[in-house]
């Protein structure tokens, strides 16, 4: 009966949606907003930026509207473009920032890299702040990087050099020029040849060498005259004509000089036709930047407006259901929960039982460990020398020489060595002598071998030490963790890696090998999971395991420090 009535209920329900969502404005998809955005994009880079910004607007609201941070800072970095483009730097300054903050709450590498290249420009070629222009700068470096962006790493190795050269630290820059000289005839555009070529020129004067440094001021001047690269070639001149001078060539200098002016008096002209086209937009610069800042508040405002414009009839159905809805799903989950709460305490229970039964197992073993491999080292290791020593003195002391006393000390040496590395076994003395990094250097070293090398990284310091006990713990559980990997993974490489975060110890195991299947539970109980799980738990942290076929195994263990 409860069935039947829940069927009823989803029907009705479903009707409703389906009425309510036909009465309101359709939202469109996330695909149907990047298309448009596509559109703006395009209209920008042909200068129409006024329709460019107007789509932005609607863009804007729409991608707030269904909460997607990719599109809304990949509407913030057009609408900075814009501004950009029509040389308005400080619009565009805070629009890149804007974006930027969405940006930072996504994963998107690529975005990140071009928010991060574009503030770098407008820091270094329209604020001259170079530091900030080159931190900026690095940051793009880093996420064109996991973004596998070869082009733009081109691009921003290049700006970075500039920016460098431009403060006159010409070998701190260097090294991203050297980059964008190997990899720029692959990876680059005929953009930044003339920059690419003045840069080069620039570094070359600044070295003396005056062949290579004409021939790439020749050549970029050459590049700029056969493309539309105007402002390169404008600066080429002018970087050309400081070059000529310093070493004497005054008259050629003023002829570039001369040729520097002409060609920025042709830049100017150009922008101020181009701020003239734009004159009825730049009017409005300031009303739009209000406007796009109040976009989310009018989103919840017409969502106010929206819900009181509902009729009275829906609002009386919606009342109707609800109640309905609210008595049944009341109804069926007291009985639900009623179970569910019986079912869980029992689990609870049981789950408690068992995780103090390895615990206790656990800390019983450790120790036994430690006791064991104690008396060994201090009581059958100490007489088993003492005999051996009172037996070399009685050799010394006695004339006539024995087979069965040579015989003796060797088998009391024997003995002493076996005693001493089953102590070693129990509790590693280079743990408790020089502490767990030098412990986990040594237990990698000696299970590799010609099938699977072990490698080991930490950014602690070796002389580091931790309590005792954690030591022991955090050892035995990794130690495990590489007998899994030697007996199961078929792994031809395994990997630990060791990081301290404040008060957590972070603890990474790597396998290239088969991998599991981490949904079945059998499979990881017969690898010892659950007894490492225990002793993780038991030291309140945490273990997450990352394997999947073929593609090897990741775990990762989070563990608070002890204190003592």
């Amino acid at each position: 009966m409860l069935s039947k009535r829940l069927s009823l209920f989803i029907a009705i329900f479903s009707f409703l949606n389906g009425w309510m969502a036909f009465s309101q404005e359709k939202t469109p998809s996330k695909e149907e907003i990047a298309k448009e955005l596509k559109s703006a994009i395009h209209l920008m880079r042909e200068g129409s930026y006024d329709k460019s910004l107007i789509k932005c607007r609607r863009i804007l609201r729409n991608a707030i509207l269904i909460k997607d941070n990719n599109l809304i800072a990949s509407t913030y970095n057009t609408i900075g473009g814009n501004f950009d483009l029509f040389s308005n730097p400080e619009k565009s300054f805070f629009y890149y920032k804007k974006g930027l903050i969405y940006a930072d709450k996504t994963n998107n590498s690529k975005l990140k890299n071009l928010l991060h290249n574009n503030l770098g420009n407008i820091y270094c070629f329209d604020k001259k702040d170079y530091l900030k222009g080159i931190a900026h700068y690095k940051k793009s470096l880093v996420y064109s990087t996991k973004a596998q962006d070869t082009s733009q790493l081109v691009l921003t190795n290049l700006n970075i050099a500039w920016a460098f050269f431009d403060v006159k630290k010409f070998e701190q820059g260097f090294p991203y020029l050297k980059f964008v000289n190997t990899y720029h005839q692959k990876y680059g555009g005929e953009l930044t040849e003339v920059a690419l070529n003045m840069l080069n020129a620039v570094y070359f004067g600044n070295k003396k060498d005056h062949l290579k440094a004409k021939y790439y001021f020749e050549k970029a001047i050459a590049l700029g005259n056969s493309g539309n690269e105007k402002f390169d070639l404008a600066l080429t001149h002018q970087e050309y004509a400081n070059y000529l001078k310093s070493i004497g060539q005054y008259k050629e200098a003023y002829k570039n000089l001369s040729l520097y002016t002409t060609i920025t008096d042709q830049i100017n002209n150009e922008e101020k036709l181009n701020n003239a086209k734009t004159e009825g937009l730049n009017l409005e610069i300031e009303e739009y930047k209000r406007e796009v800042q109040k976009i989310e508040a009018e989103y919840k405002t017409q969502q106010k407006v929206l819900a009181q414009e509902k009729t009275t009839a829906q609002r009386k159905l919606i009342a109707v259901i609800s109640i309905f809805l609210i008595s049944m799903v009341l109804l069926y989950f007291y009985v639900q929960n009623s179970r569910l709460i019986q079912k869980n305490r029992l689990n609870g229970l049981r789950n408690k039982i068992q995780q103090n039964i390895i615990n206790a197992s656990l800390s019983g073993q450790e120790m036994e460990r430690k006791k064991i491999a104690s008396f060994l080292h201090d009581n059958i290791s100490a007489l088993l020398s003492s005999a051996g020593l009172h037996l070399s003195v009685y050799k010394s002391k006695s004339k006539n020489s024995s087979n069965e006393i040579e015989k003796t000390l060797a088998l009391l040496g024997e003995a002493h060595d076996k005693v001493r590395d089953l102590s070693h076994e129990l509790i590693p003395a280079l743990l408790v002598r020089f502490g767990l990094l030098y412990a986990l250097a040594d237990l990698c070293e000696k299970n590799s071998n010609s099938i699977i090398i072990f490698e080991y990284e930490t950014d602690i310091d070796n002389q580091r030490r931790f309590p005792e006990d954690f030591e022991i713990k955090i050892y035995f559980i990794i130690s495990e963790l590489l007998n899994n990997v030697m007996k199961h993974s078929n792994a031809t490489i395994g990997k630990v890696v060791l990081q301290e975060n404040g008060t957590i110890l972070k603890i990474q195991v790597f396998d290239n090998g088969k991998g599991f299947d981490t949904n079945q539970f059998q499979i990881l109980e017969g690898f010892g999971i659950n007894q490492i799980r225990a002793r993780i738990n038991a030291m309140k942290g945490n273990l997450i395991i990352d394997s999947k076929i073929d593609m090897g195994t990741i775990i990762t263990i989070d563990v608070p420090i002890s204190k003592d």
